[in-house]
């Protein structure tokens, strides 16, 4: 069985208790006589998200109590499949990017019925807004996984990054609110100031595969390293999109600058000179915008070669990574921002909780239905 019949039936299975607990069988286990407090069972929704962007699609298959705030990762995975190849210039997603994109859609809908995940969000973003023929994209994603994929706005594509960055930090009284949330993408970055509300959002098109194939191509290829006529391009470019984002988000306002996505991530593991990539060494850890300048200047005068020798360097990174520490390099001088947090946690985390909040009203109605039925 493939595609919505396979995920219609994992969708019927029992939620999973959360780690640790014992299931109560026929009753409670306690005698009538037994005044012992009895531990409170928290049934935890298994959730899977999916997050398809311009350069790549991630799955996180998870365990979440969005009562406690708990996330329980599963299954965490990343394929780079550039669904955003040339949609910048042709206004429409290539065949090659879509089926690169559909492979990898039938990769995770083997994981998402291996873990039974009872509630599945896919959401699309830049590339997807921005394709011509984006239906085509949508039809293959339902065909494969049974749910129509939603592509959203930039705007919400800022608070599902939002949610999933900040979630985790309440309470931590070494990062000051409010946060600015970047999150730098394929296509697009995402802007979000906010400390337990969002203040401000805004999506600006300016993500590292959109600024490299823009600026950095020459017959097809990109210039290998980048000329200074062409940096100065990609600056500009820049520049004129924090202009935009200023106009509805107060970034100068943030006091803890949070950095996501490929680009940024990337970066820390070139801080820390990482020799493969570390995901529990990255998440929170701090650059300094020293730091980042020159490494940032490092990655644009470095070739092709050099940039794929860099051990935490992943092969589908290493054209765009220049133009991606550039936009991290460009927020930061414009901000003020003396470090940046990393955060391993972003819009794929956003959309999990998305999911599980959706899946608890949808209980929540269920039984109150039921118990008006009752009545």
């Amino acid at each position: 069985m493939s595609g919505a019949g396979a995920l219609w039936l994992v969708a019927q299975l029992p939620a999973p208790l959360k780690s640790g607990a014992a299931p109560r069988l026929f009753g409670s286990g306690a005698s009538e006589k037994d005044e012992r407090p009895q531990q409170e069972i928290t049934v935890m929704t298994r959730v899977a998200a999916v997050d398809c962007g311009t350069n790549s699609i991630r799955l996180l298959v998870a365990d979440a109590d969005p009562k406690t705030g708990e996330l329980v990762d599963l299954d965490r995975r990343m394929t780079i499949v550039r669904l955003g190849q040339g949609v910048d210039r042709t206004g429409r997603l290539a065949p090659d990017a879509l089926e690169r994109t559909f492979a990898a859609c039938r990769e995770y809908a083997a994981v998402i019925e291996k873990h039974g995940a009872r509630h599945l969000r896919f959401v699309a973003t830049s590339a997807s807004r921005d394709a011509e023929n984006r239906d085509e994209f949508v039809r293959g994603v339902l065909d494969i996984l049974g749910v129509e994929p939603e592509v959203i706005s930039g705007d919400q594509e800022a608070e599902f990054s939002f949610t999933g960055a900040t979630k985790e930090l309440t309470g931590r009284d070494d990062l000051a609110k409010p946060y600015l949330v970047v999150d730098i993408g394929g296509g697009s970055t995402e802007f979000v100031v906010g400390d337990d509300q969002v203040r401000g959002a805004r999506s600006v098109d300016i993500g590292c595969v959109r600024m490299t194939e823009r600026h950095l191509l020459r017959d097809g290829v990109v210039t290998d390293p980048p000329t200074e006529e062409q940096v100065r391009a990609i600056r500009a470019d820049i520049e004129a999109a924090l202009d935009l984002a200023e106009e509805s988000v107060p970034l100068r306002e943030a006091r803890t600058l949070v950095g996501l996505a490929g680009s940024v991530t990337t970066v820390s593991a070139i801080a820390q000179n990482l020799q493969e990539y570390d995901p529990e060494a990255i998440h929170h850890s701090r650059i300094s915008l020293d730091r980042v300048r020159e490494i940032t200047e490092r990655l644009l005068a470095s070739t092709h070669t050099e940039r794929a020798a860099i051990p935490s360097m992943h092969p589908g990174r290493v054209d765009v990574i220049g133009a991606g520490a550039l936009v991290l390099l460009a927020i930061m001088e414009r901000t003020g921002a003396q470090e940046v947090v990393v955060s391993e946690h972003d819009i794929l985390d956003g959309i999990a909780w998305k999911a599980a909040e959706k899946a608890e009203k949808a209980e929540k109605d269920k039984k109150d239905k039921k118990d008006k039925k009752g009545d």
